[in-house]
């Protein structure tokens, strides 16, 4: 069967550099953001989600940020 021959570990690598680029993707629009203001087209949609997830995690959001330094600490092992 072919399905059984899959190449996992090919799949694996793929997923980790495809979720780099979209790590990297979302930091830059967050800079983006905080430059420019949440008015920008796409960048200030994601600068209003994610301000919207920081503050409704921790009163003025500083929970949620250690939590994301923490989730972006793991990811970099």
């Amino acid at each position: 069967m072919k399905f059984l021959d899959f190449d996992f570990p090919k799949l694996k690598g793929f997923l980790e550099k495809l979720t780099e680029v979209l790590l990297l993707v979302v930091a830059v629009s967050l800079l983006l953001g905080v430059l420019f203001g949440p008015d920008t087209a796409f960048i200030g949609s994601v600068y209003e989600n994610f301000a919207t997830i920081l503050n409704s995690i921790g009163q003025d959001g500083v929970i949620a940020l250690v939590s994301v330094a923490i989730i972006f600490a793991i990811l970099k092992k």
